[in-house]
């Protein structure tokens, strides 16, 4: 299981030293929300910040967008060189326009489904994705209580993949811990996004070293 903490929970006074912190630990991924207070009620960072997140960090950027305006918001973040970057399907009007953009970039491109939302619209565009994130709290706010039906959805999703015969990762964020990590490898789960489990934890080597079952 690759881990990737989400720094929407780390003290951001602090904010290079967390970033350092969970390198350290050994996480795989770093994780971050951007968020623009219209696609969801919160608003978090912009490529200032992400910039020194960056510089901080010694493993990979997961930039994970939750806003209107996808293409402009790619455009912004592109230059920082991000591992991925994933975009909420339901707020785009050409997927695969946006998919196809992100590639040029040189960066992997991801989808977020919402847990409300079916896999429907994944089965035209599987074979060029590098990742779907699937939501497993309701997307805007750390801390949140995990939905158990991700697991079900996460099974149908690996099928889905499996037949298509490509090497897209599943990815999920939202309420993971120790107490159901197991369960999410079970389910076909590759990445697991870790906020306040790890940033919590009293020990942030002992928390990652957990989940990576």
């Amino acid at each position: 299981m690759l881990v990737a903490p989400s720094i929407l929970s780390a003290d951001f006074g602090r904010l290079a030293e967390e970033v350092d912190a969970i390198c350290k630990a050994g996480c795989d991924l770093v994780h971050v929300d951007v968020m623009d207070g219209h696609f969801v009620p919160n608003l978090t960072i912009g490529p200032v910040v992400v910039e020194a997140v960056a510089k901080a960090s010694s493993k990979p950027l997961d930039i994970h967008l939750m806003v209107e305006n996808n293409s402009f918001f790619v455009d912004l973040f592109a230059p920082l060189k991000p591992k991925y970057i994933s975009f909420h399907i339901e707020e785009e009007k050409h997927v695969h326009r946006l998919i196809q953009k992100i590639k040029a970039y040189g960066i992997s491109p991801a989808v977020v489904l919402n847990p409300h939302r079916g896999l429907e619209d994944l089965e035209y565009i599987i074979d060029d994705l590098d990742m779907v994130l699937l939501m497993s709290v309701n997307p805007g706010f750390g801390g949140q209580k995990f939905i158990p039906n991700v697991l079900e959805k996460a099974k149908r999703l690996k099928d889905l993949i499996e037949k298509s015969g490509t090497n897209t990762l599943i990815e999920v964020d939202g309420g993971v811990s120790n107490q159901n990590i197991n369960d999410l490898k079970s389910a076909g789960v590759d990445v697991v996004v870790a906020g306040s489990y790890v940033y919590g934890s009293d020990n942030y080597a002992k928390a990652i070293k957990s989940l990576k079952v």
